[in-house]
């Protein structure tokens, strides 16, 4: 019986265990830290068994043999038609800096400092990246976007194809959010901020919304955005693209941006298109609007 193949690696820190934990709850086989050694052995067992069809286990640097075997056993397994899938997870030093810090785990190359160790990682993973089918970039997702990502990727073959649509809010002060498809900005219009009453609030509270919506241009930015999206989101399905990522940004992500976002997010969801909205800088300078 063919089974399908995940192999999900990765530099320390980017999000391998909630990756897995992901298709574990897609019904594959999960394994974490199978020894590289193996891995043929497992996925020729795996064959055998009527009752596994698919599995994804994680192999990464905590295998000291992973660089030196992985090449090679990726190449035997696909000589043997095996359906293999490398998905390879990263994230910026300073993001998984932060995350050993938080959580005060050890970094696998423990012989130095975890900036030396994130840094020498990287370099020596550098090939095995290369050989990845899919690269994620977790430096932006949380626990639960990354498993919304994974799971899009990987439903049931044979599923209805469906687009997944993700809007992000942001402030272009903090920079642009990664892998945008497509952006509206909305910095033309009225800016909350300047009313010191909704200055500490967010796009999210009732006065805000009320402020935007009392304005005309505001209701009309929102329409034409919407009617452009149910125009084209179509026929992005129609050409097979599985993803679209769509950024609203204003200058502080806080306002202006969230509440479009909202909008935009809720109406389409009322023509019965799926979204879904991430508020990356809602929360961004909070202390300096409050004190």
């Amino acid at each position: 019986m063919p089974v399908s193949v995940v192999i999900i690696t990765g530099v320390s820190g980017s999000g391998m265990s909630s990756a897995l934990k992901a298709f574990e709850d897609l019904g594959y086989f999960a394994i974490d830290n199978l020894p590289i050694q193996l891995i043929p052995t497992f996925v020729r067992l795996c064959g055998e068994s009527s009752e596994i069809d698919r599995t994804a286990f994680v192999v990464d640097v905590r295998s000291r043999e992973f660089l030196g075997l992985f090449p090679h056993i990726h190449e035997e397994l696909r000589s043997k038609n095996v359906a293999v899938t490398i998905v390879f997870l990263e994230a910026d030093d300073d993001v998984l800096l932060r995350r050993y810090s938080e959580t005060r785990r050890p970094h696998p190359l423990t012989d130095q400092t975890v900036v030396a160790a994130i840094r020498q990682e990287r370099e020596m993973l550098a090939p095995i990246r290369e050989l990845a089918d899919i690269v994620i970039d977790t430096t932006e997702l949380t626990v639960h976007t990354l498993r919304d990502v994974i799971k899009d990727r990987f439903a049931e073959q044979g599923s209805a194809h469906e687009l997944s649509v993700t809007i992000s809010s942001f402030g272009f002060r903090h920079g642009l959010p990664r892998g945008l498809d497509m952006l509206f900005d909305v910095r033309f219009l009225p800016n909350p901020h300047f009313v010191p009453e909704l200055r500490a609030q967010t796009g999210r509270d009732r006065a805000v919304i009320d402020y935007l919506t009392s304005q005309a241009e505001v209701n009309e930015t929102i329409e034409r955005f919407v009617d452009l999206l149910a125009y084209l989101l179509p026929r992005f399905t129609r050409e097979g693209k599985s993803y679209l990522s769509i950024g609203v940004g204003c200058t502080g992500g806080r306002h202006r941006s969230v509440m479009i976002a909202d909008a935009i997010h809720q109406q389409l969801a009322s023509r019965g298109i799926k979204t879904r909205v991430v508020h990356r800088d809602i929360a961004k300078d909070e202390q300096r609007y409050k004190g």
